[in-house]
C-alpha cells in the first residue's frame, strides 16, 4: 500500500511540475532559439561544426523535466525544423516522454537538443510518433570544437542527443523516450492542425513567430558550413 501511494505521489508531483512548464508556443520558439544560441556561443563546449552541418533536422526541448521518487519520468515540449530547398522549414511541435524504473530522488530540468542525422532518422521524425532506440537509433552526441576523432556519429546514429543542466553541456543517452506530435501546440501556433510532415518538408511558409528559432538555425548552420 505504501509503495502504491508513493508511486501515485510521484506522478502527482511530476504532473504538477510538467503543467507548470506549459508555455505559449511563441515563447517556446524563443526559448529554443536562446538554448541554441547559448550552447553554440561556447565553441569548445558546443555541438561540433561538422556535426551540425551534417544534420538534416534540429529539435530543441527547453527545460525537459526529469523527476521521480520510485518511478523516474521525463517529459518536455519542443520545437523542430528541417533543411529544405528553401532553407530551414516551418517549425513542428512535439513532446518527449519516457520513464525508467529505479530509485531516484528529486528532479532536474535540462535543455535537450536532438540532431537528426540522416534520411532514415528524418523519416521517423516526419511520422506522428516514434521511439528513440527502437524506431530510430540514438546515441550521445560528441561535444567540442571538432569531432573528427569520434566517427561513431557518422556511421550509425540516426539521432544524436545532447543535454544541458546547470551550465554543463554533454551528450546524453535517451533510448526509450517517445517523440510524438504536440497537437495542442500545433493548433495554437498555426490556428489549425498541420501535420508534422507538412511543416518539416517546407510545404507551408514559416509564420512570423518562428523567426527567432529559424534565424538561430540559419546563423549557426551557415557558420558551420563556412568552416
Amino acid at each position: 500500500m505504501k509503495k502504491i501511494l508513493l508511486v501515485l505521489l510521484t506522478f502527482t508531483v511530476c504532473g504538477s511540475a510538467f503543467a507548470a512548464e506549459d508555455t505559449k508556443t511563441s515563447d517556446r520558439v524563443q526559448a529554443a532559439a536562446s538554448v541554441l544560441d547559448e550552447i553554440m556561443g561556447t565553441p569548445d563546449k558546443a555541438i561540433p561544426e561538422e556535426v551540425l552541418k551534417s544534420a538534416e533536422c534540429v529539435a530543441v526541448v527547453p527545460s525537459l523535466l526529469k523527476g521521480g521518487f520510485v518511478v523516474g519520468a521525463r517529459y518536455g515540449r519542443g520545437v523542430a525544423s528541417c533543411r529544405t530547398d528553401k532553407g530551414w522549414s516551418a517549425p513542428a511541435f512535439f513532446t518527449v516522454s519516457g520513464g525508467s524504473f529505479g530509485f531516484q530522488i528529486g528532479g532536474q530540468a535540462i535543455d535537450l537538443v536532438m540532431l537528426i542525422m540522416n534520411k532514415n532518422g528524418m523519416k521517423n521524425l516526419l511520422e506522428s510518433q516514434f521511439q528513440l532506440g527502437a524506431d530510430a537509433s540514438a546515441a550521445a552526441g560528441p561535444v567540442g570544437r571538432h569531432a573528427e576523432g569520434n566517427t561513431d556519429w557518422k556511421m550509425r546514429a540516426e539521432v544524436l542527443t545532447y543535454s544541458r543542466a546547470r551550465g554543463l553541456f554533454a551528450g546524453i543517452t535517451l533510448n526509450g523516450a517517445v517523440v510524438k506530435q504536440d497537437k495542442d501546440s500545433t493548433r495554437e501556433f498555426y490556428g489549425r492542425m498541420v501535420p508534422t510532415k507538412t511543416s518539416l518538408t517546407g510545404l507551408i511558409e514559416p509564420p512570423k513567430d518562428s523567426q527567432p528559432f529559424l534565424q538561430s538555425l540559419y546563423k549557426w548552420s551557415k557558420q558551420a558550413a563556412d568552416q
